[in-house]
């Protein structure tokens, strides 16, 4: 080592990449050399700016003590899985057969407060899928597209589908449990609020076990509520629908974010997650139509 230099020795290429920024915003320029005689990395800075670049150092830990510098984090992009437009194209199939029965779909299928003197209860799944006009189908198959079609490309297709349907029959039992009086209700409002929930949560998961990442965790769950505050509170919204799907699928997508990452991403168990879900909403509707 030339006379007129000094060396800082880190544990890692990492730490020494790390500590060279650190010495930069201190207006000192290192040089990184691996020297395994000197026992690994080091970082080569003039004589005159070696104990400056010390206490710099000493400084950042100082400021920083329990931060990591940087974590990876996998699969944290976003990925958009276009199985959600078949869920689209079967809300408006439902709506044209409706339409074309002359309005007998929406007498055998939405819902009702008198469910538990009935025994239908069928309806908490066939109501997820009828709407009253046009706009209200938009509205739903719109924004319906953009939130399952990413908490698709999160948890599998199968298995968002299924979690979402599922928080969108539990905003209907919601519904019987809280609402007094007499009423009818309809959409898929609580499935689309089900996997907006499942967005809201998928962050939790995200960061579980990731040093000094919970502020992460619930900033993902902070705005999934705004969302849900956005999309799903207003004067003609059905309140307990949305807040039932939306706790359903922050119920659905911790419940999923345990799951090991290839039980998710698996083909298989996301087709069979599928299956039970298209299955269990024609058999409610057999049962509605026999």
């Amino acid at each position: 080592m030339l006379p007129e230099w000094a060396g800082i020795r880190a544990r890692s290429r990492q730490e020494a990449m790390d500590w060279s920024l650190v010495l930069a915003s201190q207006g000192i320029e290192p040089t990184i050399q691996y020297q395994p005689a000197a026992g690994g990395w080091v970082l080569l800075v003039r004589r005159a700016d070696f104990e400056p670049g010390v206490a710099a150092i000493r400084q950042f830990h100082r400021e920083n003590r329990g931060w990591h510098w940087r974590h990876h984090v996998a699969s944290s992009e976003f990925t958009f899985h276009w199985g959600a437009l078949v869920w689209c194209w079967a809300l408006i199939l439902f709506h044209w057969w409706g339409w074309a029965w002359g309005g007998g779909l929406e007498i055998a299928g939405t819902m009702n407060n008198r469910v538990p003197q009935t025994g239908e209860w069928y309806r908490l799944w066939t109501a997820t899928t009828l709407h009253a006009d046009l706009g209200h189908l938009a509205a739903n198959a719109t924004t319906g597209l953009v939130v399952l079609g990413l908490a698709m490309g999160r948890y599998g297709a199968g298995w968002a589908l299924l979690g979402a349907t599922l928080a969108g029959v539990l905003g209907n039992v919601l519904g019987l449990v809280f609402r007094q009086g007499a009423y009818v209700g309809l959409g898929a409002s609580g499935v689309v609020m089900g996997a907006l929930g499942m967005l809201a949560v998928y962050s939790v998961g995200l960061y579980r076990g990731v040093p000094g990442s919970k502020r992460q965790a619930i900033a993902g769950l902070g705005a999934g509520v705004l969302l849900f505050v956005l999309l799903g509170v207003g004067p003609r919204s059905d309140m307990l629908a949305h807040a039932g799907g939306f706790a359903g699928g922050l119920a659905a997508g911790l419940a999923l974010g345990s799951l090991p990452a290839r039980s998710r991403t698996s083909f298989r168990a996301n087709l069979i997650a599928g299956m039970i879900c298209g299955v269990s909403v024609v058999a409610a509707w057999l049962f509605a139509l026999v």
